[in-house]
């Protein structure tokens, strides 16, 4: 590992980018929290460390991006040894719709990829793989959702549960195709199943919401009293707000996190983002109601029963693709991606208080508004005093590097 210099800002902020060549020719980074402190940063690259086709004409990006691998981090040793997850010529590769890999209990990691099926398009499953050794083999993978019909199953957010086990999410397509549950129709559901620690298999899945938005990724956090699931909804008037659902001696029925109002006939492509601590629940999401485009935090004290109006933290033109975290003083702290013009723009990050007062905004990095550039990440490092964030660098030809950096606000 590598580290640049210091970058000192005026409200406080220190960043310090980190290297890995590892990270080189790829794309499409995923964090998740490990139990020491540190992270787990996944992502998606080429077959080959340089990135370079095996002959003839360049592959397109979505071609070369075929090995899921994962590396840990922590504060006082940096980088590990990047390990290769899995290896294939079959996934299916999207921008908006990446794998991931997490830590459910020490040494026990669980990764989630997409792997086409037979039927081309948008025919592809969700696969599912375990570890014992903190990722240096796996098990076998298995299929994560029951139905097999040739539609899309992605979209997916897999949580520890602290126990040892884990529960996932995702967006299930069965409807888009004729077959046993009756006529196509144009109507993607959000579903979910858990697997304890001592489970052969994962428990049956379960519908928590009958018809939501088609292509938004869903996120999911855990408080004391159970998982709190985020995810855009869709009314059959198109209305396509943010929505919750809680584990509370089983799944609650929706509720909108706050009602937007926003009616779009198609999907935004531009999912929410939750953190949560204890029984302090933060949501971060986009929203456009009135051709007004909006980045948003809303907070709630009671593990996501309830939230308090939202506060708009963006600067005037945001083009969404949101995280935050939840640090030690109850605030948040917001991850968007701000237009800056001409195609490009800037990974941007401010923190917002419960009670509505916001920090002033600070650029992170430029990035390219294309959406080769995906969906950054960001997460609490240590004491979660220290923040560390990736995202994809990329150009008009696609994905050209993950990048990392460490973030500390002395304050």
């Amino acid at each position: 590992m590598d580290s640049d210099p210091v970058v000192r800002n005026g409200d406080g902020w220190e960043v310090t980018p980190l290297t890995l060549s590892a990270l080189e020719g790829g794309g499409m980074p995923h964090l998740s929290p490990l139990e020491d402190g540190g992270v787990i940063l996944s992502w998606l690259a080429p077959a080959r460390e340089d990135g370079a086709p095996e002959s003839g004409e360049p592959a397109a990006a979505s071609e070369r991006l075929s090995r899921l691998r994962a590396v840990r981090y922590d504060l006082h040793g940096g980088f590990g040894e990047p390990r290769t997850v899995v290896e294939r010529d079959d996934f299916f590769v999207n921008w908006a719709d990446f794998p991931s890999v997490i830590e459910v209990a020490p040494g026990g990691w669980v990764a989630h990829w997409l792997q086409r099926g037979p039927a081309g398009g948008y025919d592809y499953g969700v696969r599912i793989a375990e570890s014992s050794d903190g990722g240096e083999s796996w098990g076998p993978p298995s299929i994560l959702h029951e139905d097999r019909s040739p539609t899309e199953h992605g979209f997916v957010t897999v949580w520890p549960d602290g126990d040892g086990g884990w529960g996932a999410v995702w967006l299930d397509g069965r409807k888009f195709a004729d077959g046993e549950h009756g006529p196509a129709s144009d109507e993607m559901t959000l579903r979910a199943r858990t697997k304890g620690v001592a489970a052969e298999a994962p428990d049956a899945e379960q519908e928590l919401d009958g018809r939501i938005c088609d292509c938004c990724q869903t996120d999911a956090a855990l408080t004391d009293s159970g998982p709190v699931i985020v995810y855009r909804d869709r009314s059959p008037e198109e209305v396509r707000d943010i929505h919750v659902v809680r584990w509370d001696q089983g799944w609650t029925p929706p509720q909108p996190v706050h009602r937007d109002g926003w009616v779009i006939p198609g999907c935004p492509v531009n999912g929410p983002a939750v953190d949560a601590r204890s029984n302090q629940v933060a949501v971060a999401w986009f929203a456009a109601p009135g051709e007004d485009p909006r980045v948003q935090v809303a907070f709630s004290g009671d593990g996501g029963a309830t939230f308090g109006p939202p506060t708009r933290i963006d600067d005037g033109r945001p083009l969404g693709r949101t995280d935050v975290v939840l640090v030690s003083d109850g605030s948040a702290v917001v991850l968007w991606l701000e237009e800056t013009g001409n195609g490009n723009g800037e990974l941007r990050l401010r923190r917002a208080y419960p009670h509505g007062s916001l920090g002033p905004s600070h650029t992170l990095s430029t990035a390219r508004s294309a959406r080769a550039s995906g969906f950054p990440q960001l997460l609490p490092l240590g004491d979660g005093e220290r923040l560390f964030a990736a995202w994809t660098e990329a150009s008009d030809g696609g994905p050209v590097a993950v990048r990392v950096a460490q973030l500390e606000n002395p304050r």
